[in-house]
């Protein structure tokens, strides 16, 4: 059986804790949802901040919600060297001792000593994806994806199971860059 995989492009964005997003918007302020996501409860907001590092910003990155119980901002390689951020390959959720930055809203700025990270690959399943499929939590396995001109194999992609997961790949800008993956694409994950 082959082990295919829906292969999602994560652009560079934010995600804020109720304090964060209450000194960026103002006090009560809450998300408004612009569109849902592929995963369950997650979704795109309308609102926007300027994440600024040493050597450069970027004027208008999207948050995504729900807020969070700690900030984090999730960039590209090549984001990271145009804002002169160090910042490390991660899991989400997995900040300390991350990248800083600045991030300045209508109302507020709030200065992250930690927090910025190039998101690892990674898998969403949920348990039934990972039965059938033979895969666990934390697994780290090899996705094939297929492309007219830059077929590839990314390696050391995290599976991640929840129940509260949908099954896809989410890869960030510079990877699909790579592979000029176009909408819909999918992967064959490899043992």
């Amino acid at each position: 059986m082959e082990k295919t995989v829906l292969i999602e492009t994560s652009a560079r964005h934010v995600h804020v804790t109720k304090e964060t997003l209450e000194t960026l918007f103002g006090k009560g302020y809450q998300l408004t949802k612009k569109k849902d996501l592929s995963q369950p409860g997650q979704f795109a907001c309308v609102e926007r901040v300027q994440v600024i590092g040493p050597k450069n910003s970027f004027p208008a990155v999207s948050i995504l919600g729900p807020e969070r119980s700690a900030d984090q901002v999730e960039i590209s390689a090549s984001d990271a060297r145009t804002l002169g951020i160090t910042a490390p390959v991660r899991e989400s959720g997995d900040v300390a001792g991350s990248g800083a930055c600045k991030l300045v809203g209508p109302a507020g700025e709030v200065e992250l000593k930690e927090g910025v990270i190039i998101a690892k690959r990674h898998i969403h399943m949920t348990p039934e994806d990972a039965e059938k499929y033979g895969l666990s939590d934390k697994q780290v396995v090899s996705v094939e994806i297929k492309s007219a001109e830059r077929s590839l194999i990314f390696g050391d992609t995290v599976v991640r199971v929840s129940p509260n997961y949908a099954l896809a790949m989410h890869i960030d800008t510079d990877e699909a860059n790579a592979v000029l993956a176009p909408a819909g694409v999918l992967g064959v994950i490899l043992d």
